[in-house]
């Protein structure tokens, strides 16, 4: 009968020693990950807080198109109806971003909300006129628009905005 060899110590250790060091290496690899997703959400939040005060600055500076007479910017000429569509291009924009960004944060979701109503008539007529202008946002953006534009009455023909 032949006798098991017996392991010496050093063997045990070494083994041992090895698997710390894969469970150490294993530790780290998860750690990096968890880095760089956090980077990935800070860098989100930073880029979707520079689009909103991009836009909160061409609003104090364009107080026509943040708090528009529709009919007026209509009436007036194109280079202003070119403009104040950008305005607004970039006013979604700039709530897309904040949104996604902090979804987990009302407070985003209501300003963009409260921002939106004065827009709801060019929104609708432009919806109407061009339905792919809309479909240039995510679903989200596009869905958010048209329950706005249903909640505060704004729906064609005439596209103006109700008393709610």
């Amino acid at each position: 009968m032949m006798s098991q060899p017996s392991t010496a110590w050093w063997q045990k250790y070494g083994t041992v020693a090895q698997m710390a060091q894969a469970t150490v290496a294993l530790l780290g690899f998860v750690a990096i990950l968890i880095q760089i997703n956090e980077l990935r959400s800070n860098n989100r939040a930073t880029s979707a807080r520079q689009a909103f005060l991009g836009y909160t600055d061409l609003a104090f500076k364009n107080p026509k198109f943040a708090e528009p007479d529709y009919d007026v910017i209509k009436a007036g000429n194109r280079d202003q109806q070119v403009q104040y569509e950008s305005f607004v291009s970039y006013f979604l924009y700039a709530c897309e971003e904040a949104t996604a960004a902090f979804a987990d944060r009302r407070e985003w979701q209501a300003s963009c909300d409260y921002d939106l109503k004065p827009h709801l008539p060019f929104l609708c007529e432009k919806n109407k006129a061009e339905p792919a202008y809309l479909a240039t946002y995510n679903i989200d953006t596009q869905k958010w628009v048209k329950a706005s534009m249903k909640t505060a009455s704004v729906t064609p023909p005439d596209c103006k905005l109700g008393k709610t």
